[in-house]
């Protein structure tokens, strides 16, 4: 794998793991 897919990647499931917690815990945003 290159260093771009990678990168992409970490971004993806981060803004993922992010939504999700937003989402389960609005009280916290």
């Amino acid at each position: 794998m290159t260093l771009d897919l990678i990168l992409g990647a970490l971004v993806t499931a981060g803004l993922l793991v992010y939504l999700t917690v937003a989402l389960v815990r609005p009280e916290r945003f």
